[in-house]
């Protein structure tokens, strides 16, 4: 029997869509894990046990996110092509041997080599279990990703503190059980054996066709640019409060209450399809630029340091949470099913393309003594990107 049928019983539809949610679920849960474990810790890895300096690790991480989401553009349309399933397996089997690569790095074309992977592999992942999601009836999709994000959360609430315990074994060591997770998520995505199947043979024009349709869509074209800076607001943390923290312990600590806000939104979000509404995009972009000048204020806050790094922690979680639940329905809401994957890989390259240029930018400015002017500018962003949302946000309704 496979997870997804192909019966219009409304009925069929609904335990279907649960079976496929629950394996996408427990797929989120054993990859989520291995990932937060080991990006929690790998700025401290690499700057005190690699001995990179700020800038070098900014460029690898940066490298990465670029490459990342720059494969998103031709990767999207891929998904549609090979379908998720097929795709998935092969995005978890390449952050496998990323991870594995991680753990016995010791210099930087090495960590290079990982960070290559690690970026292909993520950029096959997302659009899979995003495009899996988006095919879902529309009665059971706004909980199925709403439980998705939590699930991911969750790991990324329990991710750090597991790789904590971990490190007492060596960096190497926590790597290699990151990697043994992400070899499960690859098990777990082959169970989908009647999600997603194969759109033909993969043909270069084919992709071409996937983008250019969705980029001819010129209010979602417009929605696309002007939430480009969601992903820099979103990940810029995990290089700017290790290296604004006295200690690991500081930095698991943010990241825990971060992903315990953007999981607790989800079940307000799911609700009455509140995650498709213009306002919650504006409200994450905000609390996202807003997390920083907090952070910025961490090293005069003195007996106060604990309150504000939970404030900015809780900020930044809650911005994750809502903009990642209003781009997904504005996405699913207006792509066609066979260009989902397409939608998101044009989402996902413009943010790309500015994650990696503002993450640079900011790794310089840490680097030359000026971290809170990075920071204030990070803010500064959140606050006109939201601004242009709202006003492009009513022309990308739900045209399905």
């Amino acid at each position: 029997m496979t997870l997804l049928r192909t019966s219009t019983s409304p009925d069929a539809e609904s335990v279907s869509g649960r079976r496929a949610v629950a394996v996408v679920v427990c797929m989120q849960l054993a990859a989520a894990l291995g990932y937060y474990a080991v990006m929690a810790h790998l700025v401290a890895h690499l700057r005190d046990g690699v001995g990179l300096a700020a800038g070098t690790i900014a460029l690898v991480l940066g490298l990465r996110v670029a490459v990342q989401y720059a494969l998103f553009l031709p990767f999207g349309p891929l998904v549609d092509r090979l379908g998720p399933r097929r795709a998935g397996m092969l995005a978890c089997g390449l952050r496998t041997v990323a991870f594995g690569l991680l753990a016995v790095a010791q210099d930087v074309g090495t960590l290079l080599g990982s960070a290559m992977a690690l970026a292909v592999g993520g950029a096959l992942l997302h659009p899979c279990a995003q495009s899996l999601l988006a095919r879902l009836p529309s009665a059971s999709r706004s909980g199925g990703f709403g439980i998705y994000v939590v699930s991911g959360q969750i790991a990324a609430v329990a991710g750090p503190p597991a790789g904590l315990a971990l490190l007492a074994g060596g960096f190497g060591l926590l790597a290699a059980v990151a990697a043994g997770a992400w070899a499960v998520a690859a098990v777990l995505f082959g169970l989908l054996l009647g999600a997603g199947r194969s759109a033909g043979p993969v043909d270069p024009r084919a992709l071409v066709r996937g983008v250019a349709d969705v980029v001819r869509d010129r209010a979602f074209a417009r929605f696309a640019a002007v939430t480009a800076p969601s992903t820099l607001l979103a990940t810029q943390v995990t290089t700017v409060v290790p290296l604004s923290v006295a200690d690991s312990g500081q930095a698991t600590l943010f990241f825990c209450v971060g992903a315990a806000g953007a999981a607790g939104v989800q079940p307000f979000l799911s609700r009455r399809e509140r995650g498709g509404r213009p306002w919650v995009l504006r409200a994450g972009l905000l609390c996202a630029g807003l997390s920083y000048p907090l952070v910025a204020a961490l090293p005069l806050a003195a007996d106060r340091q604990g309150a504000v790094l939970v404030a900015a922690a809780v900020l930044n979680g809650l911005g994750t949470g809502l903009t990642q639940t209003g781009t997904f329905h504005t996405i699913a809401g207006r792509a066609p099913r066979e260009r989902v994957g397409a939608a998101i890989g044009v989402v996902n390259f413009l943010a790309g393309t500015v994650a990696f240029a503002g993450g640079l930018l900011v790794g310089r400015l840490f680097d030359a003594g000026a971290a809170s002017v990075a920071l204030v500018a990070l803010a500064v962003l959140g606050a006109v990107s939201a601004a242009a949302v709202g006003r492009v946000g009513e022309q990308v309704s739900d045209q399905r």
